[in-house]
């Protein structure tokens, strides 16, 4: 390969992260720029790879590049349409004003937020959890300050409770199809989590000591929505047990469960022209899906010019713990999924508690900067006064919790290693 196409294929990839760190700046969607780069990268690769052996390797890893990016797109695309539907029809908003008292003081509803982003961004998307519990918050109407503090809580809550099932954070689930870690072993990662979670929501209560009035509306539940509630529940549960008893692919449980929940619709004649089931495929967040793609395919680049071995050299310089950490720290300010697709494509080896350490450290360490995660870009779009300096405020309270998630992840994967 000549080695200015080698300086040229890096040029894109730095300049497609500049697209993402700088999307704030430029306005630029940062899923528009991570595939606009990630395919004019593979379109040089073959132009100007020589015929023979050398494209038919091109061309080998671009399909194996193109099969693992299609089972995690469908893995996403069927979790999120369930995430959809119930956030539509309201069953979600009915599930916090169940829990939340009318009156509530801010103490408690702070370590009540805090419970909620960590146990339903498990469930969704992490786009999704924030939306919801920020429009929660801002219909409270508390002060700037505050909603600021509890806009951090969310942050923070939202990226910890992802770590610890597939269905949660898009980098454990890469993680865990690369065969990395068990799906047992991702779910104790939940204990030291939430305990990292509790800390800062305790941290964050002091001098809060007011009462808060909840004005909540409850909306129809029909027999449907409950069934196909249920539908998701099983489908995750199913999806932990078939893996750890058979092997099953996630992505194949998850297209079943997906298949259930079309066909109960159609059972309940909730499936018509006036709101077709099908249609909440389209309000998956297809915006996320491409950056995945773009990023995905732009490491995969990397990886057959071998430049991602250079990677692997940090790892042989520190003890893996530290260079997880490093990673995580890294992560608030590079998007994990290109840092955790670059570390797996690297071959990179470690013990379990090792990758366990990595799952929560890049997927945690995006929370310490309000632009480290996709959770911190949609509260600073949604909440008033939320900016990334107003956000650095409560950095010392974020860097205590994450290292000790941290370190409680460590002392738990040594323990199961």
């Amino acid at each position: 390969m000549p080695e200015l196409l080698t300086y040229v294929l890096i040029a894109l990839a730095v300049a497609a992260l500049l697209g993402v760190v700088l999307e704030e700046i430029t306005h630029v969607n940062k899923a528009k720029v991570t595939l606009f780069f990630g395919t004019l990268a593979w379109l040089l690769l073959f132009i100007f790879t020589p015929m023979g052996e050398a494209r038919e390797a091109v061309l080998e890893s671009l399909n194996e590049n193109i099969a693992e990016i299609a089972g995690l797109w469908i893995f996403l695309v069927a979790a999120m349409t369930f995430v959809a539907y119930l956030n539509k029809k309201g069953m979600i908003e009915n599930l916090i004003y169940l829990v939340l008292p009318r009156r509530i003081s801010e103490r408690a509803l702070l370590f009540l937020t805090a419970t909620f982003c960590f146990v339903f961004s498990s469930l969704a998307d992490n786009i999704t959890a924030t939306l919801v519990s920020i429009t929660l918050i801002l219909s409270l109407q508390l002060d700037r300050a505050k909603t600021i503090k509890f806009a951090t809580l969310v942050v923070f809550s939202v990226n910890s409770g992802g770590v610890a099932l597939i269905t949660g954070d898009v980098t454990t689930l890469m993680i865990f199809l690369a065969g990395k870690v068990a799906i047992l072993q991702l779910l104790v990662l939940a204990v030291p989590a939430f305990v990292a979670v509790m800390v800062l929501a305790a941290m964050l209560s002091i001098g809060m000591k007011g009462e808060v009035a909840v004005q909540g509306q409850r909306n129809d539940v029909r027999g449907v929505d409950v069934a196909i509630a249920l539908i998701f529940l099983c489908t995750i549960l199913s999806t932990i047990v078939g893996n750890f008893l058979f092997q099953i692919p996630p992505v194949l449980t998850f297209l079943a469960g997906l298949s259930v929940m079309f066909l109960v619709a159609r059972f309940f004649s909730d499936d018509n022209d006036s709101d077709p089931i099908l249609e909440y495929v389209r309000q998956v967040e297809f915006e996320t899906l491409f950056f995945f793609l773009g990023i995905l395919l732009l490491v995969g680049m990397l990886k057959e010019i071998r430049v991602l071995d250079g990677l692997v050299h940090i790892y042989d310089q520190v003890p893996a713990v530290m260079a997880n950490y490093l990673m995580g720290v890294m992560s608030a300010a590079i998007d994990n999924v290109p840092l955790t697709a670059a570390l797996l494509k690297s071959g990179l080896e470690m013990g379990v508690a090792e990758w366990m350490v990595l799952t929560y450290a890049v997927g945690v360490g995006g929370s310490l900067l309000v632009i480290g995660s996709a959770a911190g870009i949609v509260a600073m779009s949604k909440v008033p006064g939320l900016t990334f300096g107003s956000y650095l405020r409560h950095m010392l309270y974020l860097f205590i919790a994450f290292n000790i998630g941290f370190a409680g992840v460590y002392l738990i994967g040594l323990s199961m290693g």
